[in-house]
């Protein structure tokens, strides 16, 4: 099963796309909420590349690795990747008017339901938004 999530951020493409694929900046908003954090971000984004950013509870009582290899890659548009488990994630960028569009297909997991999946996935779209926002 397929899941879609999708923001538009009041920000041109330009900045949102090197606030999505710079490491340092990754670890600004790569995680779901305020009592987690992203003290890692490793990237390399060409075809075949691997990333890795890891994702910890603030209070030291777990953490995880989000890693996987990029499979497509057109600048500015279009990004995919296959996780460590094999499950793909698609994404799509666009801009109109000044605002940029995040749209993101991703492959259902069988450990949480896919309203948790789906939910996880917006929370962190949505800190990626309020990031951009708050730094334009």
């Amino acid at each position: 099963m397929k899941i879609s999530i999708e923001t538009i951020i009041n920000a041109p493409l330009n900045l949102v796309w090197l606030s999505w694929v710079n490491p340092d900046e990754i670890k600004n908003w790569h995680f779901a909420s305020s009592d987690w954090c992203c003290p890692f971000a490793q990237i390399d984004l060409v075809v075949g590349g691997k990333f890795n950013y890891r994702m910890e509870a603030k209070d030291g009582s777990m953490g995880f690795d989000f890693e996987g290899e990029f499979t497509a890659i057109a600048p500015l548009t279009h990004i995919r990747y296959t996780l460590e488990d094999n499950r793909e994630v698609d994404i799509q960028f666009s801009e109109y008017q000044g605002q940029t569009t995040i749209a993101e297909t991703f492959e259902a997991e069988d450990e949480n339901s896919v309203e948790q999946q789906r939910q996880g996935w917006l929370m962190i779209l949505e800190n990626f938004k309020q990031y951009v926002e708050y730094k334009k």
